[in-house]
């Protein structure tokens, strides 16, 4: 094997390139490089190619804080994220420290070294590598890339037309002209229903139960006009404290007067359809908040519904049959393509097998610190967004935060760092615990838990992990640093680590 990185960081996506990026801005002379399984930049933005695929949330403030978005399009689709992420890759001179077309099989960490050894696996020739790194720092997301959440369906296999997961889209579709059901009532079906309503015959979007939606503009007017009056860095600053502003209004405004909020989102979709539109499949069961809400640009699925050319049905499905649905209601939906738009299939860690000294580790049995760190598991970080804002906002300042940690580790002189929760820390909660989305209580058991207070709580809020996070001593009595001096093992964190496995 090759001299040990500073920093290996698995994923090349939204959170592994703005690790990387953070490293050449905040950590200058860190050696580092990426793996990714995929032959190119972009993760999810390279992965989901469904028609219409876009952000759910505005791009202001979801580019990254130091290479802000360059255009007035609110949510932006997904080849331009893409190509975002590459741009912003090659200006920071990132790309050339990526390994693609690697799978990781298993990352294991030696406190003898204190060093992290992860197996990969090259998918075009076969051949196994092994790369050593001081740091590990996980950003692969929370989803299984090697498939979806897919039901199964009773009497699927008597449906005599296509079945589509949109994880996995058939390149060059042909759908003009054809009748389309998706199943489904997430942002991806609010996203697939509009963008397959332009040419299909007509596209029924079936729901077990409504989700909140509410229209934003397609453009942002107010920062295309501020352009002209102001430099372009600027404009766009405003812009996203604007939307920074909003966002946690709207957030917390909604748990705490969850009524009101429930009449205002209610009201603008009864508002956009016409007093005709039958309500019940835009009135959730749940508050505002308890699962993420639903943006539709300028209003695109109200206006396909208003033309005709798509429609909501809630309803249970009773069978597949060899035409389309059958629903727990009696009718009958005749379909030529099934989308099954049923969500993520989530995994904690990309499905990788971690382990300390040989003993395997399990996420679920592990507190959060910061929500970055996993106790017990030394010199590594896994980066996850908020599940009420912009993914990047949190990826940003994690980034950052593990920046300072790795510089922490050369200046003092340490060989690994590790978060140690007091006993009975730990809360019967995981760390989207405020997310009561299907896919969240699917995985509840496998990830990991949060803690009764301080570092070892998840309050996804942005405004109060800054300060945790970037100003806050690295070094604060709880992060445990072991002096690379010390004796391999360090008996005390060992022992911690062995136990909590």
């Amino acid at each position: 094997m090759s001299t040990p990185l500073d920093v290996l960081i698995i994923g090349a996506g939204i959170s592994g390139i703005g690790m990387a990026c953070h490293l050449q801005r905040d950590s200058p002379g860190s050696r580092f490089a990426i793996i990714d399984r995929r032959s190119r930049i972009g993760g999810t933005w390279d992965l989901f190619r469904y028609p219409g695929v876009r952000s759910d949330s505005d791009m202001f403030s979801f580019g990254y804080s130091f290479r802000p978005w360059h255009a007035f399009k609110v949510l932006a689709d997904g080849a331009s994220i893409r190509s975002y992420l590459t741009d912003t890759a090659r200006e920071y001179d990132v790309e050339r420290h990526i390994r693609f077309n690697r799978k990781v099989l298993r990352a294991e960490f030696s406190t003898a070294s204190s060093l992290w050894t992860v197996t990969v696996l090259d998918e075009a020739s076969g051949r196994e590598e092994r790369i050593q790194g001081r740091v590990l720092v996980n950003c692969t997301g929370y989803y299984n890339y090697d498939r979806g959440h897919d039901p199964d369906f009773p009497g699927q296999d008597a449906f005599k037309g296509q079945r589509i997961h949109p994880q996995f889209w058939p390149e060059n579709l042909d759908y003009a002209g054809k009748r389309v059901v998706v199943i489904g009532s997430g942002a991806t079906a609010m996203t697939v229903v509009p963008a397959m309503a332009e040419s299909a015959a007509k596209v029924t979007m079936v729901q077990r139960s409504p989700t909140y939606v509410f229209s934003i503009p397609g453009t942002d007017k107010i920062a295309k006009a501020m352009t002209k009056v102001m430099p372009k860095k600027w404009a766009f600053a405003l812009t996203r404290a604007r939307n920074l502003a909003l966002l946690r209004l709207m957030y917390f405004g909604s748990l705490r007067y969850p009524e009101m909020a429930k009449k205002l989102y209610i009201g603008s979709v009864r508002k956009a359809l016409g007093e005709q539109a039958d309500m019940r499949n835009w009135t959730p069961r749940y508050k505002p908040w308890d699962e993420r809400l639903c943006a539709v640009p300028d209003g695109d699925l109200f206006q396909a519904i208003k033309r005709g050319r798509a429609e909501v049905i809630t309803a249970g499905i009773e069978r597949f049959t060899e035409g389309g649905l059958k629903l727990d209601d009696g009718r009958e939906i005749p379909a030529d393509i099934i989308v099954t738009a049923t969500g993520l299939d989530v995994r904690v860690f990309g499905n990788i097998t971690v382990a300390v000294d040989g003993q395997t580790v399990d996420p679920a049995q592990r507190l959060t610190y910061k929500a970055t760190l996993l106790e017990g598991l030394p010199n590594c970080a896994w980066i996850v967004g908020y599940i009420n804002a912009p993914w990047t906002l949190k990826a940003d300042i994690a980034a950052r935060y593990i920046c300072r940690l790795v510089n922490h580790l050369k200046a003092s002189g340490s060989s690994r760092f590790v978060a140690v929760a007091p006993p009975g820390e730990i809360a019967d909660d995981n760390i989207f615990g405020g997310l009561k989305s299907n896919y969240v209580k699917r995985a509840a058991s496998t990830l990991p838990r949060q803690g009764r207070s301080g570092p070892w709580r998840v309050e996804h809020d942005y405004r109060r992990d800054k300060p945790i996070l970037l100003e806050a001593p690295v070094d604060d009595g709880v992060l445990q640093f072991v002096p690379a001096s010390a004796a391999s093992g360090d008996t005390a964190t060992a022992a911690r680590t062995a136990a909590a496995a």
